[in-house]
């Protein structure tokens, strides 16, 4: 009864917070890296319990890497430091002590757009307590933000490209950055250059019964198959696969209304030695009778996968039909 008491006070003051937003004249503009967080608290805490449990709580396991990185960059501030500029991050944990105990999410508190979670409690031990009930819905709020920026971002130089409306109908925002890289009768794949990689969609289309019965093992298979035919590597003899060493991720979601088989892990190259993440929906698309599958994956041997993870996670979840 506790926990339900928190979440809804939390939500009501988020969603009533941010119809008061509305009447305010300015706020400035936020600022801060993608999928990173500033955690306001003591130091003593920081360093010992209180901020054990924040970073189990915020730094969950990001799917379907080939090596684990946090869902969240967590970067720490002393209380003293959050003044001015400081208070203009896009996603703010602070930790006050306060005889009165709660978790409060507030919008656009000092910048725009922004996520204010203000934790209270009269010691270290009921600020946890009230962090843990709340940090699914802390989780998930934060990252809504952030994919929201993500898109405000991929906003200001859109691509004019229209390649996956003449082959599919569809239509997927992204930066101009992104670039047709091969275009043939019934597959796209669209590239963006990154250092030392590339971001990569492709698009394509299946027979709308082909995953009836059992899916999972279906669609590493079907993956399989197209990228021997597509999807060549550096090498001759070499094509894209699923890396089964590490199972991959299932789930059931949904693109645009439409049922889709969502599947996160880890491709390879047969016969050469590349490998990174990739993320794939098998989009349902019963009004044309057919199986529309758009996927991406990322190939940036030194770098850091999350983040460009996120943008096509971003991307594809923009997927709408054309007009």
């Amino acid at each position: 009864m506790k926990k339900g008491f928190v979440y809804c006070i939390a939500l009501l003051f988020f969603y009533c917070k941010s119809d008061t937003d509305k009447k305010v004249n300015y706020v400035p503009q936020s600022s801060g890296n993608i999928n990173h967080v500033t955690v306001v608290m003591n130091e003593k805490d920081w360093n010992t319990k209180l901020g054990e449990e924040v970073r189990a709580g915020l730094q969950k396991i990001y799917e379907g890497l080939p090596l684990d990185e946090p869902e969240f960059s967590l970067v720490y501030m002393n209380p003293k430091a959050f003044t001015g500029f400081a208070r203009q991050n896009r996603n703010i944990v602070w930790f006050r002590k306060d005889s009165l105990d709660g978790f409060r999410l507030t919008q656009n508190q000092f910048a725009k757009p922004q996520i204010l979670a203000t934790i209270t409690g009269i010691d270290s031990e009921s600020q946890a307590f009230y962090f843990n009930e709340n940090a699914a819905l802390l989780r998930q709020t934060m990252f809504e933000n952030e994919r929201k920026e993500k898109l405000r971002r991929i906003m200001k130089s859109p691509t004019n490209e229209n390649t996956l409306a003449k082959r599919f109908g569809i239509k997927l925002t992204y930066p101009s950055a992104y670039k047709t890289f091969k275009d043939t009768t019934n597959f796209v794949w669209i590239q963006k250059e990154v250092q030392k990689g590339h971001l990569n969609i492709i698009a394509y289309t299946l027979n709308e019964n082909i995953l009836e019965g059992t899916f999972n093992e279906r669609i590493l298979n079907i993956r399989d198959s197209i990228g021997k035919v597509y999807v060549a590597g550096r090498l001759d003899g070499s094509y894209l696969i699923t890396e089964r060493a590490f199972r991959p991720y299932f789930y059931r979601t949904e693109i645009d209304g439409k049922l889709s088989y969502l599947t996160k892990g880890t491709w390879e190259v047969a016969n050469d030695f590349m490998a990174g993440p990739f993320v794939n929906y098998m989009i349902q698309d019963t009004l044309n009778k057919r199986m529309l599958v758009v996927e991406g994956f990322v190939f940036a041997p030194t770098a850091n996968k999350r983040d460009y993870m996120f943008e096509l996670n971003t991307i594809i979840n923009t997927l709408k039909k054309a007009d």
